[in-house]
C-alpha cells in the first residue's frame, strides 16, 4: 500500500467459524531493516542508506524512481506512489528515525502497542528475550527467531507459534544477496569476461561500421 508505512494482516488458522477468532493470527508488516539491506546496494543514486544504529532510512529528494530497490527487496515491502504522476516516491518504514533521534527511544508503533507485542530495544539483547521466550514457552513459539540469520539478519525480529510462510513471510537464504552479487562480480572480473566481452562487442561494432562504410564508398 503506497500509502502506508505498514501494514497489519490477519492469517486466519482454520476455516471453522467456531475456531476462526482462536486461531487467527495477527502480523504486522513493515520494512525489516536488513542489515546488509539489498535496496541500499540496488539503489545507483544512494537515495537509501543504512544508518549505523540500525535504520534504513529513504530520502526523497535523491530518488529518480528507478524502483531498483522494490526489485532488490527479498521481503517485497517497498511500494511506489503510482497514482502520483509528478513527483512520486518510494513508501517504506524509516523505523521513526527523526523520533529517535530527538532522544525519544520507542518507534511509534512499539510505544502505543498496548499488549507490548511489539518491543524495542538493542538487536543482541531482542534475541536473548526471543530465546527465553521460546525456552520459556515452547508450547507457544517456534524454535525459530524470523530475522535473526535470514538474508543476513534484519533489524526486525518475529517469534511465532505458526510456520512463517502460513502467515506472510517467505523461507529466505541466510547469505545477504549483496555478498552474492559482489562475488558474481568479483568473479567475473577477476578472470576478465567484462573486458573480453565488452572489446568482442566493440569489435563487432567497428567490424560493422567498416563495412558499411566500403558499401557506401
Amino acid at each position: 500500500d503506497e500509502n502506508a508505512f505498514t501494514v497489519v494482516n490477519e492469517f486466519p488458522g482454520s476455516q471453522s467459524i467456531a475456531q476462526r477468532e482462536k486461531e487467527t493470527t495477527t502480523v504486522k508488516i513493515q520494512c525489516m531493516h536488513c542489515l546488509d539491506p539489498s535496496c541500499v546496494s540496488a539503489c545507483i543514486v544512494g537515495a537509501l542508506k543504512k544508518e549505523e544504529d540500525g535504520p534504513v532510512i529513504y530520502n526523497p529528494s535523491i530518488c529518480i524512481g528507478c524502483r531498483y530497490c522494490m526489485v532488490a527487496c527479498p521481503f517485497e515491502i517497498l511500494a511506489y506512489e503510482y497514482s502520483n504522476p509528478l513527483t512520486p516516491r518510494v513508501r517504506k518504514c524509516q523505523f521513526c528515525v527523526n523520533t529517535n533521534k530527538e532522544g525519544k527511544a520507542n518507534p511509534a508503533c512499539a510505544a502505543s502497542c498496548p499488549t507490548e507485542a511489539i518491543v524495542f530495544g538493542k538487536r543482541g539483547e531482542l534475541l536473548e528475550l526471543a530465546r527465553n521466550r521460546i525456552n520459556q514457552k515452547k508450547d507457544q513459539y517456534l524454535n525459530h527467531i524470523y530475522g535473526e540469520y535470514e538474508v543476513g539478519g534484519t533489524s526486525w525480529l518475529y517469534l511465532s507459534g505458526r510456520d512463517i510462510t502460513e502467515i506472510g513471510f517467505k523461507k529466505l537464504p541466510k547469505e545477504a544477496p549483496p555478498r552474492l552479487t559482489e562475488k558474481i562480480q568479483h568473479s567475473i572480473f577477476k578472470y576478465g569476461a567484462i573486458p573480453i566481452i565488452f572489446y568482442g562487442l566493440l569489435g563487432a561494432i567497428m567490424a560493422y561500421t567498416n563495412r558499411k562504410n566500403k558499401k557506401g564508398e
